[in-house]
Formats: structure tokens, sequence, C-alpha cells
């Protein structure tokens, strides 16, 4: 039995347990925040956690935010536990709960400190999933020296974690992890201009300016993700056929354009511990994507789109293809 926390920010942390928990054998249980996904199998089990950072009425009958109830950092040793918090409480109980009565061989972490150090408190080794960024703060250091395996979903030597250094015989680097890794790709037709905005990379306006000087260029763009009512279920079809893709630099996204060999503009959105700007440089260095701040003008971007046109990238050193099996053989040196 593997128990697997998926933290409730974006979809990137669900995205990245569906393309590793194919490859293993053992049952699984989820906890998360986020509603179930409709597609899991039989040996999946999703428990639905409680939320632990929405407002809490006080004995006094006050609404509080969970901020306001006290110190939720326990002085800095953490990111966020909330004094007080029924939710925080109660999410906390459902996990100890389920370990208490299940043979959990490993419980896999992405992403919580907090999660990790409380199921290690319960007897139960851990694996916890690295990220981009400067995460050298004590909390950060924490969860990494209390895993049992710290999975880094990038190439070795592709990333500056220094703080991965110490650690280094228990880091698995086993590539950037798609979804869609095996599918079959049929390339672009190298004659058509076609460009995919892959999430949500400009806000409304600049969207929609691109879109048009785009299309006086003669491109014709395609969304998937980057408005409120685009969300496309599979976007590999459309990864494929796209000359340019515009995304953002969360490691699930970029292991998609990896998967995808696309040629790429990539936008880094403002994320804790410049998490997506840390990727973009790696990504510019890398010559794997042509790359711009978030807050670029809509011609910066069609500049940026024209010249990845003429540039295609070697995303072969990226490690997409068995990414996931490598995860999960991970996840497997520790249940077993």
């Amino acid at each position: 039995m593997i128990g697997w926390y998926v933290h409730h920010h974006g979809w990137g942390h669900l995205t990245r347990m569906q393309a590793i928990r194919p490859h293993l054998d053992d049952e699984v249980t989820v906890f998360s925040s986020l509603p179930a996904p409709g597609d899991l199998g039989d040996d999946t089990v999703w428990v639905r956690l409680p939320a632990d950072a929405d407002p809490v009425v006080t004995a006094d009958g006050a609404v509080r935010a969970a901020h306001e109830l006290g110190d939720v950092s326990a002085g800095g040793a953490l990111h966020w536990a909330p004094i007080g918090h029924p939710g925080h409480q109660r999410r906390l109980a459902m996990i100890a709960d389920w370990i208490a009565r299940h043979p959990v061989a490993a419980f896999v972490v992405d992403v919580s400190v907090e999660v990790t150090a409380f199921v290690r408190l319960l007897g139960v080794p851990t694996v916890v999933f690295a990220q981009p960024g400067d995460r050298s703060d004590r909390p950060h250091r924490l969860g990494h020296a209390l895993a049992d395996r710290i999975v880094a979903p990038w190439p070795e030597g592709m990333f500056d974690a220094a703080e991965l250094s110490d650690h280094h015989a228990r880091v698995r680097h086993v590539g950037g992890i798609s979804r869609h890794d095996g599918r079959s790709r049929h390339p672009a037709d190298d004659a058509a201009r076609r460009a995919l905005f892959l999430s949500r990379t400009l806000d409304e306006s600049r969207l929609a300016q691109t879109i048009d000087l785009l299309t006086a260029r003669g491109w014709e763009v395609e969304t998937a993700g980057a408005r409120d009512d685009d969300r496309v279920d599979d976007v590999w079809p459309l990864l494929c056929r796209a000359k340019v893709v515009i995304s953002a630099a969360g490691l699930n996204g970029v292991a998609d354009l990896a998967a995808a060999g696309a040629r790429a503009v990539v936008l880094p959105q403002d994320r804790p511990f410049g998490e997506q700007e840390h990727t973009a440089r790696v990504l510019q260095a890398a010559g794997l994507a042509s790359t711009a701040p978030a807050g670029s003008s809509p011609a910066q971007v069609v500049e940026l789109v024209e010249r990845a046109a003429v540039s295609p990238p070697d995303w072969s050193g990226w490690g997409a293809t068995g990414a996931a099996a490598r995860a999960a053989r991970a996840v497997q040196e520790v249940a077993s």
C-alpha cells in the first residue's frame, strides 16, 4: 500500500501522479484537497481532504483568516501550520487514521514539508519531490532531511540545486515527467504557421492583442488553458500540430514540451521561491526555448514566436522518455 499526497495548487502535482501511477503495481491511496479526477483506476483510492486555509469562525463569533489565528510557520520552521484551524487538524487526523489502519510501505509527498514531517513521525518512509527555485529555507531543508528518497523531475546537472547536494545518495534525477510520454507523435506540418498558447501565460487583454498580431502575420492560433473557458482534456494533438507553443515554465508543462519536441516560447509566471524564473533561465541557457518575462508586451511575444519557429530545439537531454517509470522505481526502492 502506497500513500500519496497531491498538493492542490494548480494541476501539475495531479498530472505528475497520473503519469507515474500506471508504473506502480501497489495499491495507491491519494490524499488531496482537489476533487477526484474521473479516470482513477481500480487500485487507486482518492481521499478528499478539507481545506486548511479558509476563514475560521472563532469562539467570539468573529470570522478570521487562517493566518490571523497565530504564527502559521512555527517560528519559521514550517511553511503552513495554522493555529487551531479545524480543516488543518482534520486533514492530518485523516492521514493518521489511514496510516494506523493500513500496512503502508511508503508515502509520496508532492509537495508539503508539513505532511512529510507528519508522516515520517508516524513511522512511514517518505518519497518527496524536489522543485526548482531557492529551496534553501529551513522548512525545505527539513523536508529534504526527512525524506528517504528525493525525486528530482529534471536531468542530473541541468539545475543548480545546491540544497540537494548534502543528500546526493537519496536523490534520483529522473528527467522531465510528462503524462504524454510514449504516445505516438506526428510531426507538425513545417509549412503551417500554427501557434498554441498552452496554459495561462498572459492576461486576457495581452493575450487577445498577441493573438491579433500573430493572426495579422499569418499565424493560426489555438489555446488550451490560456483562458477560463478553454480547458482541454487532451492537449497532445494540439501540441503535436503546433509549430510554436507558448507556455509557462512549470515543470510538467516543460516536460510536455519535451515529449512533443516542441519549438517553444516560455513565459515564467510568478511562483513562490522563484520556481518558474529558475526553470526559464535553465531552458534559455540550454537553448531549449526562447524565454521572456511574463510581463512582456504582445509585440515582444510575437517576435519570440517568429524566432522560435526557425530554431528547432533538441529536447533529448531533458530526459522525458521513461521519466515516469524511473520515478516509479524510486518509489519502489522505498516501498520494498
